[in-house]
């Protein structure tokens, strides 16, 4: 189901269908995110006139194209590659027509490629203010609406800087509700906050300022209008989770599709403990066998030493609190086939994990109390590892419930 989820979002399968028509001019292809560089092939495999253009994507995530040339640089903190690189893609649309066709490939991570800083900031101070905000427990919204006011490219700034060229974005989502100006922090599309709103998230978390980002925030309004332009998301974490389910009623389980779920790590894997044992109480929607999906993007507040990201947090905290459970099996993994900062897509259990990684001196509520998920599933050979996936359509989550039997 996993790997359905991942195929169905192959830049490969669903970017034929979305090019747009030649324009009398040129043709330039930008764009930046994790699948990004693999949305670049797919697009010049396709488009047999004039081409060029650049991409950045993070390291490890290259593929080699033709006439698009891709850059690689530092997620989910920038570095001063991806400020090179952002600079380089600015400088590609200076000298824009409007017989010109420009092209953005976007995809989740492409808000931390494209880095420039606004004029007068310091790149130093954005990188401390994003490593701040990704150990915080801000959500990606709210990460974004920050990041959108300190860097150049994003909250339209690609879209003012290919005008008067005509703009198409074909887009890969990773973000709820596929909202156009969260994917990549918007960088073809109006924001519409201001800085009094970045000031108010940066304060929220207590994230330390200079004097020049204030000063910044205080004096950005939301940004001009920007002329509508053919937008199109190609591709969705509905789509895929829609490729997954097929396999799971095809294997003749029930699904029970919760959608898009956001919140607190834990605090989610709680919640759907408490939803298996609602299911196995024949208090739920449906009864096992059955499969409960969901997907979205969780968040979690670091507070401990361990090693970790959003969906071996959730996991661990799911196998806790269903300690005694029989019958019922859990994946949860990212598609891009990295959790957070690790090199783990994800991690998976089985029936019965709990109590032999007790016996085996590894307590899985000593490791949720210092965040160590990474750890624990490491020890038990748990680990789900795909390497980049180059594409993204946010986290997977797959709950297998095959036994009627109450857990404890």
């Amino acid at each position: 189901m996993f790997y359905a989820a991942i195929d169905r979002a192959m830049a490969e399968h669903c970017i034929a269908g979305h090019l747009p028509e030649r324009p009398s001019g040129r043709t330039i292809v930008v764009g930046a995110g994790k699948a990004s560089a693999e949305m670049a092939r797919a697009f010049e495999r396709r488009w047999s006139g004039e081409l060029t253009g650049l991409v950045i994507v993070p390291y490890g995530h290259k593929v080699p194209c033709e006439r698009i040339a891709i850059r690689q640089a530092a997620h989910p903190v920038s570095d001063p590659a991806g400020v090179v690189a952002s600079g380089d893609m600015l400088a590609l649309l200076e000298d824009m027509a409007e017989g010109d066709l420009v092209v953005c490939l976007l995809s989740g991570g492409g808000s931390a490629l494209l880095c420039a800083p606004e004029d007068g900031i310091d790149f130093a101070e954005l990188q401390t203010i994003g490593r701040a905000l990704l150990k915080s427990g801000a959500d990606i919204a709210q990460m974004n609406a920050v990041r959108k006011k300190l860097a150049k490219p994003l909250g339209g700034g690609i879209a003012r800087a290919a005008a008067p060229a005509r703009l198409v974005t074909l887009a890969i989502s990773d973000v709820v509700g596929d909202d156009r100006a969260s994917i990549a922090s918007g960088p073809t599309v109006p924001d519409h906050a201001s800085g009094d709103d970045a000031l108010a998230i940066l304060a929220s978390y207590g994230v330390e300022m200079s004097t020049a980002v204030e000063t910044l925030l205080r004096t950005a309004a939301s940004d001009d209008p920007i002329p509508d332009a053919c937008y199109t998301v190609i591709a969705s974490s509905r789509s895929s989770c829609d490729a997954a389910a097929a396999i799971a009623r095809d294997a003749g389980y029930a699904i029970l599709d919760l959608g898009e779920v956001t919140g607190e790590a834990r605090e989610v894997g709680r919640d759907h403990a408490e939803l298996v044992r609602k299911v196995v109480l024949a208090e739920a929607e449906v009864s096992a066998p059955c499969i409960i999906l969901s997907r979205g993007e969780t968040s979690v507040t670091v507070r401990g030493e361990g090693r970790g990201g959003r969906n071996g947090e959730y996991l661990l905290s799911l196998l806790t609190a269903l300690d005694g459970a029989a019958g019922v099996h859990a994946l949860a993994a990212d598609t891009d086939g990295i959790d957070g900062a690790g090199d783990n897509a994800g991690a998976w259990f089985e029936p019965g994990l709990a109590s032999r990684a007790r016996e085996s001196g590894h307590d899985p509520r000593e490791y949720l109390t210092r965040q160590d998920s990474y750890a624990f599933f490491e020890a038990m050979d748990r680990l789900v590892m795909t390497g980049p996936t180059r594409t993204n359509v946010n986290d997977f989550r797959a709950i297998l419930i095959q036994s009627t039997e109450t857990p404890q």
